[in-house]
């Protein structure tokens, strides 16, 4: 018992202070609305708007290919040539690539 009374004494000299950092725990780390879960919402909503960005600009682009499909007659033509690789029958398509061919260790020069 003789050993609990000096931390008895020191709890009830800094009771105030004991119980506020045990409170700004609770509240900062432990409650459901606590610093840490409001930041991970922060960034959430910061992911959420920049997908939010991304569809409206993909909605955008479709719409004008819409518009355009709706107007201009030549512009499934030009879709199905750029898209799909259509051609008319007295054409040929050549399709470039800018891709690097792949290093091999077999490919050497030969001086």
């Amino acid at each position: 018992m003789k050993r609990l009374v000096p931390i008895i004494n020191l709890i009830g000299h800094y009771k105030y202070v004991i119980t506020i950092v045990v409170g700004v725990l609770v509240v900062g780390f432990l409650d459901e609305n606590s610093f840490v879960r409001r930041v991970q919402l922060e960034l959430q909503i910061s992911d959420m708007k920049a997908e939010i960005e991304k569809y409206r600009s993909i909605y955008e682009a479709d719409s004008k290919q819409l518009r355009e499909l709706r107007t201009n007659p030549e512009a499934f033509e030009k879709i199905a040539r750029e898209r799909y690789f259509m051609k008319a029958d007295d054409e040929d398509i050549y399709v470039l690539s800018d891709d690097q061919k792949p290093e091999t260790e077999n490919d050497e020069t030969v001086e």
